[in-house]
């Protein structure tokens, strides 16, 4: 099983991060790959169970299904059901931690999954720094 970990300072609140990632539905305003999303069967973005599909800016289309969802921990969990890249069983979660000396945001993104073994080394990267890394790196940005 292959295993990401990214990591991230982010300077604004943890209340506004988490307000600017909380919907499953939001990741065309803050993801630079993303040019489109939408959430199927009219569930709403933070019902757990719904699944977005959405495409890439390549013309990739993924779903992914919200498995967890708690404002409490500034958390969600999520499964990829249908995806272009070769990998299997794939569950990622976003936390954001209050960091309280500097009124900042700690924001881990970590996922794993199975893919084949001359695949691994690929995708994680890929995914490392194209989706995780860049995304924080998007949110960053958007809240400055």
């Amino acid at each position: 099983m292959a295993s990401i970990y990214v990591s991230q300072m982010i300077d604004a609140p943890a209340t506004k991060v988490w307000a600017s990632i909380r919907d499953f539905n939001a990741l065309p305003d803050w993801h630079p790959l993303i040019v489109d999303s939408r959430i199927e069967a009219g569930l709403a973005s933070d019902q757990v169970g719904c699944v977005r599909a959405f495409q890439l800016t390549d013309g990739g289309r993924i779903r992914e299904q919200l498995l967890a969802l708690s404002d409490f921990d500034y958390s969600f969990s999520y499964a990829i059901l249908d995806s272009p890249m070769p990998l299997n069983n794939y569950v990622a979660t976003v936390k954001v931690t209050p960091v309280t000396e500097t009124d900042g945001s700690f924001v881990e993104w970590q996922a794993e999954f199975d893919c084949a073994p001359n695949d691994e080394d690929d995708l994680i990267k890929m995914i490392s720094e194209d989706v995780f890394a860049a995304g924080l790196k998007a949110i960053q940005e958007k809240l400055q």
